[in-house]
């Protein structure tokens, strides 16, 4: 799988839209970006580089992959 864009590997979480509003109530259109990282884990038996939100990193969601080891 490659690495996707703006999109958590674990909980596929994304980016969110709203509104900015002013002090004069004008609205103009916004986004939230999830706080993502580049991550190596162990999927299907290989490492690869995905992102993972940093809430999901915390919770231990995803195994990361040995430094400087081969999966066996």
């Amino acid at each position: 799988m490659a690495i996707q864009r703006n999109r958590c590997f674990a909980c596929d979480k994304g980016v969110a839209f709203g509104n900015n509003v002013s002090h004069a109530n004008n609205k103009t259109r916004r986004t939230w970006k999830p706080n993502l990282q580049v991550v190596r884990t162990v999927v299907d038996g290989k490492i690869e580089k995905v992102k993972v939100c940093t809430r999901c990193l915390k919770a231990g969601k995803v195994k990361r992959a040995p430094r400087g080891q081969a999966v066996a």
